[in-house]
């Protein structure tokens, strides 16, 4: 199967609050959530360029990396269910039965789960564990967690290059930071990218997007125009807070938008609160990415006991 491109095209939606008329910004969403309800958002684009590399090699399978919840554990599945590829997912922690809906699902579009103990997962990058791997799967294509690689990274331009009007600043939710490097190889000179890290210690994100810039020689990088905003993570990675969730009913109800609480919820919160305090310049456009990972609620919900939207 082919993905057409016009299919993986997002639209941009401009959303209006009584806050951002006040503030005088304009804010319109990529909301990438739309693309696919399975693959979506920064996940397919981290996917992308991946499976081209698989189809262009004598690979057998794709082996990739996640949790019990990963979103991209599922989009790679999905992924590997419609392109005929063997998938393998090396899954932290011990199985659970039943399996949640994320890992159910995975299975049920054929692939393969692994448990490993969270020790042991720790050790995934290195070389001893992945010469280990292909040991037991020989000719199989890696895919590191969260499709964070370099072509992962370059999938991710395809973010700003869909987006036709001009903006002054984009913002992203970031994990490992291949979706904000992508995002800022192409900005213009007037424009900033601003990453959310929803994990704790956030700082060395723009340490990993340098790593992957010097491998395609990106020297001269301005990196005053990337900047991160450490302090929305909530207490750390999928961790949430009563006024996370509250937020998220109440952008829900302003918007129609839905957002999750590991990743979106977070950066559209840090939308509010940097409009609130004035952080954008007056008349300026600001485009949020919106990265999906919806399909992680219903997991979310069932394991904390709540639900987060009406039916």
């Amino acid at each position: 199967m082919n993905y057409r491109d016009s299919q993986y095209c997002s639209p941009l939606q401009k959303i209006e609050i009584p806050l951002f008329k006040e503030k005088e910004v304009n804010v319109l969403v990529k909301r990438d959530d739309l693309m696919h309800h399975e693959v979506s958002g920064n996940k397919w684009r981290k996917l992308k360029l991946n499976i081209e590399e698989y189809q262009k090699g004598n690979y057998k399978n794709v082996i990739t990396f996640g949790g019990a919840y990963s979103n991209h554990i599922l989009a790679t599945a999905k992924a590997g269910y419609d392109f005929n590829i063997p998938t393998i997912g090396i899954i932290r922690g011990e199985e659970t039965l039943p399996l949640n809906p994320t890992l159910s699902r995975a299975k049920e579009l054929g692939m393969q789960l692994k448990y490993i103990s969270r020790a042991e997962y720790r050790t995934k990058n290195t070389t001893a564990f992945l010469k280990q791997l292909q040991g037991e799967y020989p000719d199989s294509y890696v895919i590191p967690e969260g499709g964070a690689n370099l072509l992962g990274l370059l999938g991710c331009k395809k973010i700003v290059e869909e987006i036709e009007q001009d903006f002054d600043y984009i913002l992203t939710d970031c994990g490992t930071g291949a979706t904000l490097g992508g995002i800022a190889l192409t900005l213009q000179p007037h424009q900033k990218a601003i990453g959310i890290p929803v994990l704790k210690g956030g700082e060395f994100i723009l340490d990993e997007i340098n790593t992957y810039y010097q491998k395609i020689n990106q020297t001269n990088f301005n990196w005053e125009s990337i900047q991160l905003k450490t302090n929305y993570h909530f207490g750390g990675y999928a961790k949430h807070t009563d006024e996370l969730i509250d937020f998220m009913r109440w952008f829900y109800i302003q918007t129609g938008i839905k957002t999750d609480p590991v990743y979106t919820g977070k950066l559209f919160f840090a939308l509010i609160d940097l409009v609130q305090k004035g952080y954008f310049s007056i008349n300026s456009t600001i485009v949020v990415v919106h990265t999906g990972g919806l399909q992680g609620i219903e997991g979310f919900e069932k394991r904390k006991k709540l639900q987060i939207y009406p039916d």
